[in-house]
């Protein structure tokens, strides 16, 4: 999830922790601790693409991260705070750690909360950023630490906003397996025969779903909105993976297939090969477009090293896909 869902989530667990006996500070560290396993998007400042997006969600999301190092801030902070209880403060740390991987599992990107094993954890039931989930919550916690930190509103306001959030979560599963049956019945309904299916929400809400569609030779992508009276219809890409060639064979590109679950078309544009990662869609919802969101160029050089580099994205392109998933979401 974003950066302040994420504070927002780590400052009411901080509260439920030691909030009765330290207040607002028990906020604040729960609030930096809530962050800091997202410190790994550094990791693509002094690495290659296919390493970082590798590392991305990877240790600093997982339980081992959340036991080894929540002891050592907790003794840091149980040092110089007036409140020395090196077990409380661990927990404190262990606590904000731990829920925000088990948050962004929840997400298409997922977490390898169980790192090492090679398992990432992706229910893909919510956007990283969702105003519903979000919003409220920060109410909510406001409220709390407007209060003295013996208040009993204090401490219902807190577990109200965490009580409020963890449901809307809970319905997004509900929402995701009504829209996962529309799409098998479009599916079934245009006679259409396919090896799998995958859908996510799109950007900002619940209400609008997408879904990827794997066929022999292309993937389908089609969209639903709970507002629509229309039938679902998908738009078929090609999945291009013979023009990878001989580059199946190396490391790098084996890696990003790992990454993308298989989820991925091969374009091409004059002599340059691009790799789509079909998991986050498309920046616009205009059929047949392949503007995609995670784009990445394949070069390789005289020496015959292969790297990736993602295609970069801007504003307009964001503002028009807003304008178009408005439209969308009230149906079609």
């Amino acid at each position: 999830m974003d950066s302040l869902t994420q504070i927002v989530l780590g400052a009411a667990v901080g509260e439920v922790v030691l909030g009765k006996k330290v207040g607002n500070k028990a906020m604040l560290y729960g609030a930096i601790a809530g962050t800091i396993p997202d410190f790994d998007v550094f990791a693509s400042y002094f690495t290659d693409t296919v390493t970082a997006l590798s590392i991305h969600r990877g240790f600093t999301h997982s339980i081992v991260f959340s036991v080894l190092f929540a002891p050592i801030l907790g003794w840091l902070v149980s040092r110089y705070e007036t409140y020395k209880n090196f077990k409380d403060w661990s927990w404190l740390f262990f606590w904000a750690f731990v829920t925000h991987p088990i948050l962004d599992a929840h997400t298409t990107w997922g977490t390898q909360l169980f790192w090492p094993l090679d398992l990432r954890l992706a229910f893909k039931t919510i956007f990283v950023i969702d105003p519903l989930y979000t919003l409220p919550f920060l109410v909510f916690l406001i409220l709390a630490m407007l209060q003295k930190r013996t208040a009993h509103k204090r401490q219902f306001y807190n577990k109200l906003g965490l009580i409020i959030s963890t449901s809307y979560l809970l319905l997004t599963f509900l929402l995701k397996g009504i829209a996962y049956s529309k799409f098998e019945a479009a599916l079934a309904t245009q006679n259409i025969a396919y090896l799998d299916l995958d859908t996510r929400p799109s950007p900002l809400n619940t209400i609008l779903w997408s879904a990827n569609v794997e066929t022999e030779d292309a993937y389908l992508l089609g969209n639903y909105s709970f507002f629509d009276s229309q039938p679902i219809t998908f738009d078929s890409y090609p999945k291009n993976h013979e023009l990878l060639g001989n580059l199946t064979e190396e490391e790098s590109v084996k890696r990003m297939i790992a990454i993308s679950e298989g989820w991925y078309t091969i374009t091409q544009k004059k002599e340059t090969l691009y790799f789509n990662d079909l998991r986050f869609g498309l920046l616009s919802i205009t059929p047949k477009s392949n503007n995609f969101v995670f784009k990445y160029r394949i070069d390789v050089d005289a020496s015959g090293k292969l790297t990736f580099t993602e295609e970069p994205k801007n504003n307009r392109d964001g503002k028009k896909l807003l304008s178009e998933l408005w439209q969308r979401v009230k149906g079609n």
